[in-house]
């Protein structure tokens, strides 16, 4: 865990979801590599030969980019494949119960966040597949509103996305906090905009969220 940034007062925490809120490489690995697959077979090619493509786009558009990272949406784009149809792609793919069970721990988390703060989740993926991901987890009543890539038209890490989720949670984006697993998509943008944020490296980290927020740092 790194904390960047807490805010004076904190409002609002905006959770990431995907190997934020669980840890499951199994699950992590098959996201992205459905969608690969599913690409193969519309541009005729083998899912290997996918693969390395977008592999080397994604690291291609990095150098040029100061080493940043690309979502895999925005990187189908350069291939033919608009984000409406890789929104369809996650909705119709993506089962997240195949992989993921209830965690009480982070449940007991979450519970004890919301006694004092708003929750809500910012994520690349629609919010279907996002919401099925909740349940699986056994926490999707802790969280009314997710911001999916269907809901903003546009991938973290992009403004609009956090700007929504300050005004749908009531709070100005100087009360907000991220909390999320990378920090090209989940972390530089809201700090640049005044957010605090904290970096996980799993939902490890996230259990100890009430520490550091109640402490101002991470526990040893």
């Amino acid at each position: 865990m790194t904390v960047y940034a807490l805010p004076d007062r904190v409002h609002t925490i905006i959770f990431d979801i995907d190997s934020t809120l669980y840890t499951n490489s199994a699950y992590a690995f098959e996201q992205i590599d459905i969608q690969l697959r599913r690409y193969a077979a519309v541009a005729d090619i083998s899912a290997d030969e996918a693969r390395a493509q977008i592999a080397a786009y994604r690291e291609k558009w990095a150098a040029e980019h100061d080493g940043q990272k690309i979502s895999l949406g925005n990187a189908l784009t350069a291939f033919g494949i608009p984000i409406a149809e890789s929104i369809r792609w996650r909705r119709e793919l993506l089962e997240p119960a195949l992989f993921l069970q209830p965690d009480e721990e982070l449940r007991r988390t979450l519970e004890r966040l919301a006694e004092t703060y708003v929750l809500i989740c910012v994520t690349n993926n629609p919010v279907l597949p996002a919401r099925k991901t909740l349940e699986a987890l056994g926490v999707s009543d802790l969280f009314p509103e997710i911001i999916g890539l269907d809901t903003c038209g546009v991938s973290k890490p992009d403004r609009r996305p956090f700007e929504l989720a300050a005004r749908l949670s009531g709070a100005a984006v100087s009360h907000c906090l991220s909390v999320g697993d990378r920090y090209d998509i989940d972390i530089a943008l809201p700090l640049s905009m005044g957010m605090g944020a904290v970096l996980v490296s799993g939902v490890a980290d996230v259990y100890r969220l009430p520490y550091v927020l109640k402490n101002g740092t991470r526990p040893e």
